[in-house]
């Protein structure tokens, strides 16, 4: 290896958080404010590395295999690192997948509108349109086999992501997508406009069973949520539901204000989180006074999947009084915040820096929620597609409305 290679690996070993990297906007699970990190690397740090050139010198030269390229051996070595401090939430992304958790958290990305699937590995790519969005209106139809992306054939090595990949892109750059349609042989050409795709976290409906009560299934925080559960309490209310569910289950977090503007449409003044951070005091975040619903009963539904920002979400209302929580176990236990460095190449590092409290006081990290109202699910409510969690909610509601008659 180059003396240039050895002192570019190096100073990505040793100045993984430097200055000129940036904390992201949107990140993979919870996160605290963005701010620049910097950090000094001691003399005696670079010293040691000579251990590693001496060992890798050794490997390199002795190795009857395939050797790593610079990069993928930077990237080995940074998550190496990284393992050693023992914490899950603490990681490195590498570009591709940085760019695509990045546009979930935005609630939109620029593409066509298509979701891309191939039910049989290395058989054909088939694109299902979203409807309204760019790629229906074009022309793609629902069962489209895609052959071709820009001229560049799809190939039964290319796995959906790949292919993905070449279909998204910027809004308002035209991409040429190459079709099969159903129940026909000839490829045909469309060029897509692509636009701004919206990847809804929240889906709603009055319940068949009891239409006073309006259901709310909520799947990340994305900086689109508040606005999303703001819409859909409003139209529920408009359709005459009085009561309120609110399905956590399955919701592993996403972005720390998106949770926090969520709990401010339920509650009124005070607390909704503690957040702890090394060397620095710690922070408050507070309902405001303005509240979109602060007075409609609400059940919140949350299981082993329910973490991170949905626990800061279902902590607050459960603490405050707002809501019960019901389900059949506790939730996961991820309470803390990370900060997301953006490196030079477009990957990502994610540091845990902060740890998160409910309103009085108790610790989430590790240690999670437990249901106000526990809820044992049979193998006969599983065989028979019964949703026992969400039943047992209804109930709990209309046990509430009989209360204050």
């Amino acid at each position: 290896m180059s003396e240039r290679v050895k002192n570019v690996f190096a100073s990505v070993l040793l100045i993984l958080l430097a200055a000129s990297a940036f904390v992201a906007g949107y990140f993979t699970n919870d996160f605290i404010e963005m701010r620049r990190g910097e950090v000094t690397v001691s003399t005696e740090g670079a010293q040691d590395f000579a251990l590693f050139w001496e060992a890798w010198g050794h490997v390199q030269a002795n190795f009857i295999g395939e050797l790593p390229t610079s990069k993928e051996l930077t990237y080995g070595a940074i998550r190496g690192s990284v393992a050693l401090l023992g914490d899950p939430y603490t990681f490195f992304v590498e570009p591709i997948d940085r760019e695509i958790e990045r546009q979930s958290l935005q609630g939109t990305f620029g593409g066509v509108g298509a979701t891309v699937s191939r039910p049989e590995e290395g058989g054909p790519v088939f694109l299902e349109p979203i409807p309204g969005n760019p790629a229906a209106e074009a022309g793609i139809l629902s069962g489209d086999a895609l052959v071709a992306v820009d001229g560049e054939p799809i190939t039964p090595e290319m796995t959906v992501e790949a292919v993905a990949n070449l279909v998204r892109g910027d809004k308002g750059t035209v991409v040429v997508l190459t079709v099969i349609h159903p129940d026909e042989t000839k490829p045909v050409d469309i060029e897509v406009e692509r636009g701004d795709i919206l990847i809804p976290s929240v889906s709603y409906r009055l319940l068949r069973e009891n239409e006073q009560v309006g259901y709310i299934q909520l799947t990340r925080f994305s900086a689109e949520s508040a606005h999303e559960i703001e819409t859909a309490v409003l139209d529920l209310q408009s359709q005459g539901a009085t009561q309120l569910i609110l399905d956590l289950r399955g919701n592993g977090g996403g972005l720390l204000d998106a949770a926090v503007a969520v709990a401010d449409h339920f509650l009124t003044d005070g607390p909704i989180l503690y957040q702890q951070s090394r060397g620095q005091e710690e922070r408050v975040y507070e309902a405001t006074a303005e509240t979109l619903a602060p007075d409609i009963p609400i059940m919140v539904l949350v299981d082993g999947g329910t973490a991170s920002s949905s626990e800061i979400l279902a902590g607050a209302l459960q603490d405050r009084g707002r809501a019960l929580l019901v389900g059949s176990t506790p939730t996961f236990g991820k309470g803390s915040a990370q900060l997301v460095y953006d490196l030079s190449d477009g990957s990502s590092v994610h540091v845990t820096a902060s740890r998160w409290f409910t309103p009085d006081k108790h610790q989430l990290d590790q240690q999670g929620l437990t249901p106000d109202v526990l809820v044992t699910v049979t193998q006969e409510d599983i065989d028979n597609g019964r949703d026992a969690v969400l039943n047992q909610a209804v109930m709990e509601l209309q046990r509430l409305a009989q209360l204050e008659q």
